[in-house]
């Protein structure tokens, strides 16, 4: 489950902001570059799992395009929102909780954990599209020191 704030923020807004983090991870997972693009926003900015900072949908379009076909070839995606925190009523950030897996949907071993954010803005038309993202990963975990005997 997530967490909403403030307090009585619209459940619309809500629902909606969760179904577009669900297209994400939709989009990802089918290796669908044009659905991904159409969550953008055309000034939108885009931070890479590798630390990239791309600038514009145009940027953003180009780098997709060459590292989305094939990447989930032996491999899928999990995401979970674990927080909507709304700034204005129209503009909201989600944190998402990421995994991937391997292609039978089974955690990596070590895992590979990812905590993107996402900042999303209504548009005219009164639905969301995203003004920035950023794809932080998380660093594996050490193994475990072997005792010593």
């Amino acid at each position: 489950m997530y967490s909403v704030a403030p307090e009585g923020a619209s459940s619309r807004d809500v629902s909606r902001l969760v179904e577009l983090v669900a297209v994400v991870e939709r989009t990802q997972r089918a290796e669908d570059v044009e659905g991904f693009l159409a969550l953008f926003d055309p000034g939108a900015v885009w931070v890479t799992g590798g630390g990239r900072r791309l600038i514009g949908l145009d940027t953003i379009a180009a780098f997709t395009r060459s590292v989305l076909p094939g990447a989930m070839a032996d491999a899928s995606v999990r995401y979970e929102v674990e927080h909507i925190q709304f700034f204005t009523p129209d503009i909201a950030l989600t944190g998402v909780r990421q995994e991937y897996l391997d292609a039978g949907g089974k955690p990596l071993t070590p895992r590979s954990l990812g905590l993107p954010t996402y900042l999303w803005r209504r548009g005219a038309d009164g639905d969301w599209s995203m003004v920035a993202g950023q794809n932080t990963g998380v660093p594996a975990e050490p193994a475990p020191a072997r005792a010593r005997k």
